[in-house]
């Protein structure tokens, strides 16, 4: 029998977790939970939406596991905090990582991971807890990723490199091998990183210029 789970959202993020743990793994939702003043509507795809404050008398930790599933809002602040305030009440916090994902014998996520298809996570990685891996990224063997950080898509982390907490990694981002990258850090899309960052800072790669010529003046297209 698959174990109960509820999922700590109401938006993109917790329908998306919906269908992944529908879908891929050993629980069944149970309902959604949010913040009292969050509830729009009494059920979210044909499943209750409990407000959290009375989630431990509708679906309680001895049933039911609990998975915060919203966004990097606030640097992942929320998100972690909402973790705290589910254990603080007894839940446990499972990982979700997809069975499309690549990993090895021994690897062992953080609680309310969440790791999704066509990741490839190297030999001897450390991935602490609350992190999200969005789809396609490379996690170099030997790196260490903090708690409570964002990776999004297609990012390439080489080899021995450190992030940081609370730090936001975003869409095509690369990494050079052996980089330390400081604590609640955002490395935009893009960018290339070569070296040490300190804490609290933020990378951004320059955007694609508009063309003078239009595209119906464009020959060879």
């Amino acid at each position: 029998m698959k174990r109960g789970l509820v999922l700590f959202g109401a938006g993109d993020i917790a329908e998306i977790a919906h269908f992944y743990f529908a879908n891929d793994s050993d629980f069944e939702v149970k309902a959604f939970t949010v913040d009292r003043d969050y509830v729009r509507e009494p059920t979210f795809h044909g499943l209750p939406v409990v407000p959290f404050d009375e989630l431990p008398s509708a679906f309680g930790p001895d049933d039911c596991d609990l998975f915060v599933a919203i966004s990097y809002a606030g640097l992942n602040a929320v998100r972690a905090a909402k973790c705290d305030a589910a254990k603080q009440l007894g839940y446990r916090l499972p990982a979700y990582v997809s069975s499309r994902a690549t990993v090895w014998p021994g690897f062992v996520p953080g609680e309310n991971c969440f790791i999704l298809e066509d990741n490839t996570v190297q030999p001897f990685v450390r991935i602490g807890r609350n992190v999200t891996l969005w789809s396609g990224n490379h996690i170099g063997h030997h790196s260490t990723i903090g708690d409570h950080c964002f990776v999004s898509s297609h990012v390439v982390v080489s080899g021995g490199v450190t992030i940081g907490d609370y730090s936001f990694i975003g869409v095509n981002a690369t990494i050079r091998d052996h980089v330390h990258i400081g604590k609640n850090n955002v490395i935009g899309a893009g960018a290339l990183i070569l070296r040490d960052t300190a804490d609290f800072e933020v990378y951004t790669q320059a955007g694609a210029e508009l063309s003078k010529v239009p595209s119906n003046r464009l020959r060879r297209l």
